[in-house]
């Protein structure tokens, strides 16, 4: 098991290299190139430039999260040949550069919905949130004005502008077409693009819908274990794989996170670990790492992936805003490097646990 942290490039970010080298137990960062518009190759000398910034500071490059695939190819366009064909050029150079892992989305339209991203916790630490009936009355225009509020200043992955401005038009598209259209269109995806992955060993980790659930008539399609089977089923390659975020599932109280790491162990390929509370079914507020902060059992999760042979990649996910930090939603110093170095502590506890018990 690696443990790393998401960091964004390009001054986008309010923690530096140099700071999450000195947390302890982290070797290297997800990143991205979030300047190169979707669709297009990501260049090799700027992916070069990118590695030797992240080396020259101590870190590995082992992990992008994420290469946005384009809409065109979402929607089973006659244009999505020529989009998969520059995302297969972009594994070669992400190969170039010694990337083994990919986290990429097929969640159509928005990759991810809160209603707020600085809401307020008892103990005066700032949580994103999501209140159901809230998000539902909004329009996707609204609700990306009202999180631009409370960003801090800093750009929100999967709310850029350039794709605000479709998103309206780009909903009612989806809204006309069915679920098995929309499976056969990423099966399109994984079939043209999985054989390269295999030839560059790069593991193509797909993230699950955030949240799990219909919102705005998309279609949800990685939401829950049943939809996981279907997925994994439409290309069997153990380069098909999964980012096991448990806040994104954990958002659906149905699911048994344990349970789906025990059934689709060899297929996880990179972990992404935080804690939900849930006010209901379909309200929460994120929360610190610590079990007892939420209601998922992080000891437990972390014992599934331990007993389970995982060994890709781990990252603490979404982190409060504690002791004044100003930082972009979710992604402060802080409370991510508590969080990282709480599950460390209980992957060394029950590593160590299991040695014994087989001597």
């Amino acid at each position: 098991m690696k443990m790393i942290m998401r960091w964004f490039p390009y001054g986008d970010d309010s923690v530096s290299l140099a700071q999450i080298r000195q947390t302890p137990g982290i070797s290297g960062v997800a990143t991205c190139l979030p300047k190169v518009p979707v669709g297009q190759v990501w260049p090799l000398d700027v992916l070069k430039k990118l590695k030797k910034e992240i080396h020259d500071a101590g870190l590995q490059m082992e992990v992008i999260e994420s290469v946005n695939i384009h809409e065109d190819i979402k929607k089973g366009l006659p244009s999505r040949d020529a989009y998969l064909q520059a995302y297969i050029d972009t594994l070669k150079n992400l190969h170039e550069v010694g990337v083994t892992c990919l986290c990429y989305n097929f969640m159509p339209v928005i990759d991810w919905a809160r209603s707020d991203l600085a809401f307020t916790l008892e103990d005066g630490s700032q949580v994103l949130s999501y209140r159901h009936d809230e998000v539902v009355k909004m329009n996707p225009d609204s609700m990306a004005k009202a999180m631009e509020g409370k960003a801090r200043g800093y750009s929100l992955p999967g709310w850029e502008s350039d794709r605000l401005s479709l998103m309206a038009k780009d909903i009612e598209f989806y809204q006309t077409m069915s679920t098995e259209q929309y499976w056969a269109n990423m099966k399109y995806f994984l079939d043209a693009v999985i054989p390269y992955a295999e030839k560059y060993d790069i593991k193509m980790a797909i993230h699950p819908d955030d949240p799990p659930w219909p919102l705005y008539g998309l279609p949800k399609v990685i939401t829950d274990r049943e939809h996981i089977r279907t997925f994994l089923s439409l290309n069997d390659s153990e380069y098909n794989g999964l980012t096991f975020c448990t806040g994104s599932l954990g958002s659906n109280v149905k699911n048994d996170l344990p349970s789906m790491i025990n059934e689709f162990s060899g297929r996880i390929h990179f972990t992404h670990l935080r804690n939900v509370k849930h006010l209901n079914e379909q309200d929460f507020d994120e929360s610190a790492h610590l079990s007892s902060c939420g209601d998922l059992d992080m000891f437990s999760i972390v014992q599934a992936l331990h007993d389970s042979g995982f060994d890709g990649y781990v990252r603490p996910d979404h982190g409060r805003m504690i002791w004044g930090e100003q930082a972009r939603p979710g992604y402060g110093l802080y409370d991510r490097a508590i969080g990282a170095n709480y599950l460390l502590g209980l992957w060394e506890a029950i590593d160590k646990l299991d040695r014994q018990k087989k001597c």
